[in-house]
């Protein structure tokens, strides 16, 4: 028979699954029949899926499940024995900051701040927040390029209003609303895609750019400038050199955020940018695999020593606890203490994942990438059913950062065409497109077959006057660890990549889209090497 004290430490937290689906807005819950959320994930760990689908989510792997499993447990025999929830909270929360400022080559003596948040979307918030309180006399412009290509609610979260129907902290809220008294600033946007997908020459976007950072400043305003890096389509947008150059013109009256939400960075890179003095957004769910949802900002010294006693955070209580920032800074008083056990869950998958990742030789990294984009690029190019969306090459040098890996291009997003007589190709609309995603998504919730994820669609322009969305194949830190691990799994990445392909080609060609999506009836070694990808 369990002991009471056994029984205590159960109730007193609930179970994993419940805990990384909690602590977040409406985007976090799970679908009633589907079991998923909107993203198509579950909160337990699936080994029938390929997970091939990092630049929107992942579910989360059996190994940072057993992690986040036993950090419940311990978790709940401090509870049971009469801890604070929040100040266990703080304690946590503490840990992985400071273990994740590490794993980032940052000491935690330099100055450095990181706040931690429920979403990319959360951070947005925070950074607009904090870039509004340095010069509260001056009104606020925000200039982005590609805005797009970032999450959906952040055009919400920059202008300072509220994106969901609840906040993180569990908060009704009223989209659109202002969060706090008043609403932060006008949003300018560059296009950085003409009408038909294709990438604007990088020069005239980056003058489009300056000439909005300079007017704005010019007219009595203070700027807060987004530089993505990478967008939902692997871009980075305005270019690095312009914005670096935007900086040396106006100094303080321009602050940078470097929305890296993605984090296909390398430890350099992201110094790198807090050395110009940026501040750099991150989360533990894109390219690390850590199920979602999990943000953070990281400020440089400079920024943070300005704003850890000045920052007004009031406005942000529906949104963060005092527990997610440095405990050092006067400004999170002003917070409520509140534990968001999930997040803490959450960051701590995500940070298992970094750690495996991180164990890789960059150079191995590096060989595994090239090789899994080279063959998806050039099956892309020869295949009649895709056109690979163009993806301008990653350009970093002004950072003058050593990179083994993040040069190189890891979400490939791709358009559907169904090919016609003659060598003709008609392009997939948008509600094709889609439809065919939910179907490999309802295949990825069978747990009878093997089936792939891939990224959700996102719009593209339009192709012969048809309004078309892009799929995204991507590679994850998971899937270079376990490449990395077993000799044969490079290959059979590329492998399993082939395979998601021809799954799609499958479904487009049959006549009502009805080809099946699993994995079914694949190869010995494709099934092997599914399995290894899995997890099992």
């Amino acid at each position: 028979m369990p002991s009471e004290a056994a029984a205590a430490a159960r109730a007193a937290l609930p179970p994993v699954r419940e805990l990384l689906v909690s602590g977040g807005d409406h985007r976090i819950a799970l679908d009633p029949v589907t079991g998923r959320n909107k993203y198509g994930c579950s909160p337990i760990a699936t080994s029938n899926v390929v997970p091939f689908g990092s630049s929107t989510s992942s579910g989360i792997s059996p190994s940072a499940l057993a992690v986040v499993d036993a950090l419940r447990d311990r978790l709940a025999g401090s509870l049971a024995q009469g801890c604070s929830p929040a100040w266990l909270y703080g304690q946590e929360m503490d840990r992985l900051r400071l273990e994740l400022l590490r794993m980032c080559g940052i000491d935690a003596s330099s100055g450095a701040g990181l706040v931690f948040a429920a979403s990319g979307t959360d951070v947005h918030l925070l950074a607009t927040r904090m870039a509004r309180e340095s010069h509260i006399d001056k009104p606020l412009a925000i200039i982005t390029a590609g805005g797009s290509e970032s999450g959906s609610g952040v055009p919400a979260a920059l202008a300072g209003r509220h994106f969901s129907t609840w906040s993180a902290l569990g908060r009704a809220t009223v989209p659109g609303e202002p969060v706090g008294d008043s609403c932060d600033g006008e949003i300018l946007d560059v296009p950085i895609r003409t009408v038909d997908g294709v990438p604007r020459d990088a020069k005239r976007v980056d003058a489009e750019v300056t000439a909005l950072v300079d007017r704005a400043v010019r007219d009595g305003r203070r700027v807060l400038l987004v530089l993505m890096d990478l967008s939902k389509t692997g871009c980075i947008a305005p270019g690095i050199a312009s914005v670096l150059e935007i900086r040396r013109r106006w100094g303080s009256a321009v602050q940078v955020l470097v929305d890296a939400c993605q984090f296909r960075i390398e430890p350099g890179t992201l110094r790198a940018y807090l050395r110009c003095g940026f501040m750099v957004a991150v989360t533990g769910s894109k390219f690390l695999t850590g199920p979602p949802f999990s943000g953070a900002l990281l400020l440089p010294p400079s920024l943070s020593a300005t704003q850890r006693g000045h920052f007004a955070s009031t406005p942000l209580r529906a949104y963060s606890a005092r527990e997610e920032w440095p405990r050092d800074w006067p400004c999170a008083q002003a917070l409520a203490s509140h534990a968001n056990f999930g997040l803490l869950m959450r960051w701590q998958a995500a940070i298992h994942e970094l750690r495996e990742f991180q164990a890789i030789p960059p150079l191995q990294a590096r060989d595994i990438l090239r090789r899994f984009a080279a063959a998806v690029q050039a099956r892309l190019a020869r295949d009649p059913c895709f056109a690979a969306l163009p993806v301008p090459s990653l350009d970093r040098a002004a950072l003058h950062a050593p990179s083994a890996w993040d040069g190189i291009q890891t979400i490939h997003p791709f358009l559907l065409h169904r090919p016609a007589r003659g060598g003709a190709r008609v392009p997939l609309g948008r509600d094709e497109t889609a439809a065919i995603h939910r179907r490999m998504e309802a295949a990825a919730s069978d747990s009878r077959a093997w089936a792939f994820q891939v990224g959700q669609p996102v719009d593209a322009g339009q192709r012969s006057g048809v309004q078309v969305s892009a799929l995204r194949l991507c590679m994850s830190a998971r899937l270079v660890v376990q490449a990395a691990r077993d000799r044969d799994l490079g290959d059979g990445i590329i492998d399993q990549g082939m395979a998601c392909l021809d799954s799609i080609a499958a479904s487009i060609s049959s006549r009502k889209h009805g080809a099946s999506i699993a994995l079914t009836r694949a190869p010995i070694r494709m099934r092997e090497s599914a399995e290894k990808l899995a997890g099992i």
